[in-house]
């Protein structure tokens, strides 16, 4: 650089117009160059704990919301801690004595207020083809869930029947009713084991209401049009009318309703 050259930039420093000439920095040589500054980690943590907080606050909001919904506690009960159903599979199930078995899943309990969903996937679990058996013992339970899992069986084409199984895969006798019944009902096929029970009675709700009258016709237009979908006579309504007290069928009454598509021993 010649001294001209010099001159003219110190002159150039000192003719800023902000303020006294100020030569930059040099850096020296082998030093990388300072890196640009940082946001405060303060920050960036303050940031990270606000959203967080966010999200837990909805989190407890929704579950709170769900919980104080009338029998929410009963519902979570029933999925997620103690189920009131139990099942067992049966890798081959013998429903008349012959040699001809059938994978089958064992469905045993009350039907509480979470049972379809946790039927779904206990029948997801069991890997069940077309033709298989649902093998139900029970009481009955809540009506909507039983309709539901009716359902589900149906899509899948599957069978019922009703009774219990030992070790060996053989069909003891048991018994359903109330609801259970509507379970049954979704059986594409649905076989009468010889000594097992189906009960039926007039169903009610436990819920308070305005009109009992109006909520007990609406409950027997809903299961008649369920029972006529899944091809069964319009007379088990009649029968489930007739009594608040469970009345069990004959096998020639279950025949004869099309409850039972196909029995296994002479009534």
């Amino acid at each position: 650089m010649s001294t001209e050259d010099s001159q003219n930039g110190e002159n150039r420093f000192r003719r800023s117009p902000t303020g006294p000439a100020i030569t930059p920095p040099r850096i020296p040589p082998g030093r990388p160059p300072a890196p640009p500054p940082r946001a405060p980690l303060l920050k960036r943590h303050f940031w990270s704990i606000a959203i967080f907080i966010l999200l837990v606050s909805g989190v407890c909001i929704r579950a709170y919301r769900d919980l104080s919904q009338p029998d929410a506690w009963t519902y979570w009960k029933d999925q997620y801690v103690s189920p009131s159903l139990t099942s067992q599979v049966v890798d081959t199930l013998y429903l008349d004595g012959s040699s001809r078995g059938r994978r089958a899943l064992f469905v045993s309990g009350t039907i509480g207020p979470a049972a379809a969903s946790w039927f779904r996937t206990r029948l997801d679990q069991a890997n069940l083809a077309p033709g298989d058996i649902v093998l139900l013992a029970s009481p009955g339970g809540d009506l909507s869930q039983a309709v539901i899992m009716g359902e589900i069986i149906r899509s899948r084409s599957l069978a019922t029947a009703v009774g219990s199984t030992d070790a060996s895969g053989r069909v003891k006798p048991g018994y359903c009713a109330s609801a259970c019944v509507l379970a049954y009902a979704g059986g594409k096929t649905r076989y009468g084991v010889l000594g097992s029970a189906l009960g039926v009675h007039r169903f009610v709700t436990t819920r308070p209401v305005d009109d009992p009258v109006a909520e007990a016709q609406r409950i027997s237009g809903a299961v008649l049009g369920y029972m006529t979908k899944m091809g069964v006579s319009s007379s088990i309504v009649e029968a489930m009318s007739e009594t608040r007290d469970i009345r069990w069928l004959s096998p020639k009454q279950a025949l004869a309703m099309n409850l039972v598509t196909e029995q296994l021993a002479k009534p």
